[in-house]
């Protein structure tokens, strides 16, 4: 677990082939957070500031955020700008609420990505982006944009038939070991989650060795580890608040002012601090150090909540995970 050392104030101001890589390698190091919704909280820059200073002073080898993270107003200017001080490689990946205000092209040029998915080679992994933010009626497929994915929940979270080539043939390119993110998980949101995982699940046979070693998504708020046909699935907590659909009694938890200014609040419960993962690989394993948080009160017992949302673990952390391959 990390050790979390931050400028969090949290409102004090406002509540009262083969691989080749051997273990004798240099590790790669990544930090990784999801669902910042900066502009939504109001710690939005503090908690990102926290995300990039802790990855700065690790001088890990890339950022990356999985979906979820600001808007291309000028409002969101100043997340944007903390962003960009972190001095290496800085990855996105789009979330549906980014096509809350834009279409993909937008988002995409904005945020100055390659592509709405892609992928990439660091030390000896191979890393793939997916999108799956597409709507799917039964006859064509339809990216988000401009908030249409509000609608029929069966309809959302697909990731296209020519994405779904795409990432068969990238794969198949390379000979390195492989990760995945996403914003929607792979093992549960996706629709139609099983023909990717077995795309992903076919590599591993074609190739003959554990290629596809892990999938990290955001989206859900929430965290844990799950393992299918041998490669595990890594939920990643949003690094701000959880959403609980139901009035969370924020009225004890910020003053007035604040709880105007955000409308989120009113059905969401914060963390004190901002939530985010360190993860190393090396050539035999992969290790996530993640933050314990804590809810701010209410806690989710006091407002009538269980220790979970559905499927979902309702918790206020990202914990250690460590992989062998």
């Amino acid at each position: 677990m990390l050790k979390f050392s931050s400028r969090l104030l949290l409102l004090s101001l406002a509540v009262g082939g083969s691989f080749s890589c051997s273990p004798t390698e240099k590790p790669l190091t990544f930090a990784i957070a999801s669902d910042f919704h900066a502009q939504d909280v109001p710690d939005g820059g503090t908690r990102l500031e926290a995300f990039i200073d802790s990855a700065a002073a690790r001088k890990v080898d890339f950022v990356i955020e999985l979906g979820d993270f600001c808007r291309l107003d000028s409002a969101s200017e100043p997340f944007r700008r903390i962003w960009a001080r972190f001095p290496g490689d800085k990855y996105h990946v789009i979330g549906n609420h980014d096509m809350d205000a834009y279409d993909a092209e937008t988002y995409v040029r904005g945020m100055g990505m390659p592509n709405r998915y892609y992928s990439f080679d660091k030390g000896d992994y191979h890393f793939v982006v997916l999108d799956g933010n597409n709507l799917f009626d039964g006859e064509k497929y339809t990216h988000y944009a401009h908030a249409n994915y509000y609608g029929n929940a069966k309809q959302r979270a697909f990731i296209d038939p020519e994405q779904v080539e795409w990432l068969r043939d990238d794969l198949a390119s390379t000979g390195k070991r492989c990760v995945i993110f996403s914003h929607q998980s792979l093992d549960r949101v996706v629709g139609n989650r099983e023909e990717v995982r077995k795309v992903l699940e076919e590599e591993n046979e074609r190739a003959g060795f554990k290629k596809v070693v892990a999938a990290f998504s955001g989206h859900n708020h929430s965290n844990y580890t799950k393992t299918i046909n041998g490669i595990t699935y890594i939920q990643i907590n949003s690094a701000s608040y959880v959403w609980v659909d139901q009035p969370s009694g924020t009225e004890r938890r910020y003053p007035e002012d604040i709880n105007r200014k955000y409308t989120v609040l009113e059905y969401s419960i914060t963390y004190d601090r901002p939530l985010f993962g360190i993860v190393t690989l090396t050539g035999d394993g992969l290790t996530l150090e993640g933050v314990e948080g804590a809810f701010l009160p209410p806690l989710p017992r006091e407002v009538g909540l269980g220790d979970s949302l559905g499927p979902f673990p309702l918790v206020p952390w990202i914990r250690d995970v460590e992989l062998r391959f």
